[in-house]
Parts: C-alpha cells; sequence; structure tokens
C-alpha cells in the first residue's frame, strides 16, 4: 500500500492548429490579475512576468480567438489601465468551467483505478 498520499493534478492547455499553445493556467491567471489590478503592468507584475511577455501571451490568444481580451486606458491623470472585455469573461468563465468538469471526472476515474493504492498500511500489532 501507499507509503504516501497520492493526489492528482490536471492541467489543460488550449492549443491552435499550428500547435501553438494559446489559452491555458498562465493566461488564465494573467487575465484574473488584470481583473484584479485593473492593468496589465501589475497583473503581469503580480505573476513576476515580463511586462512584454504578458502582452505576447494576449495577443497570441487574441489572433487565434478572433477577438479584443483587453479593453485599455493610456495614461492621463489617474494612469491608464485596462479591462476585461465581455469576450475575455466568456473565454475565461468558459476555460474555468471546463476546467472543473474534465477535473472533476478526472479526479472520479482516477480514485477508481488507483483508489487501492490510496489505503494507508495497516500496523501490525
Amino acid at each position: 500500500m501507499a507509503e504516501q498520499t497520492l493526489h492528482l493534478k490536471v492541467t489543460l492547455r488550449i492549443y491552435s492548429d499550428d500547435d501553438q499553445r494559446c489559452f491555458g493556467p498562465g493566461i488564465a491567471t494573467l487575465l484574473q490579475r488584470v481583473r484584479e489590478h485593473h492593468s496589465l503592468r501589475a497583473g503581469a507584475a503580480s505573476m513576476e512576468m515580463a511586462y512584454s511577455k504578458a502582452w505576447r501571451i494576449i495577443r497570441t490568444a487574441e489572433a487565434v480567438f478572433g477577438c479584443k481580451l483587453l479593453s485599455s486606458t493610456i495614461g492621463g491623470p489617474h494612469g491608464g489601465g485596462a479591462v476585461l472585455t465581455p469576450e475575455a469573461e466568456r473565454l475565461l468563465a468558459a476555460y474555468e468551467t471546463f476546467c472543473a468538469e474534465v477535473g472533476g471526472y478526472a479526479q472520479d476515474r482516477f480514485e477508481a483505478a488507483f483508489g487501492v493504492f490510496q489505503t494507508p498500511p495497516q500496523s501490525s500489532e
């Protein structure tokens, strides 16, 4: 029997026809952070990601999905900022729902397949 508790970790990524990664946990987190901080720069910084990389990730996803993900304002008296577009909100919600559904299914299948190995060893007293 298992000496340690086993667990499953499922990571889902979406790829374009040319096998380019276009959506996954990284961009999902980035969009969540932009929503939280109202800024791509601050969202990227909170993930210790370069601002240029954040823009590259956003542009790749925008090109694949054919829609803008951020609505940005530049400078001004209160500084610039960014908010998620309605399309980005829908995409993020769809990804989160999909991950939860697939994760739940995968967890059930994991327990059915490997549950016997989850039982702690019996002491022989």
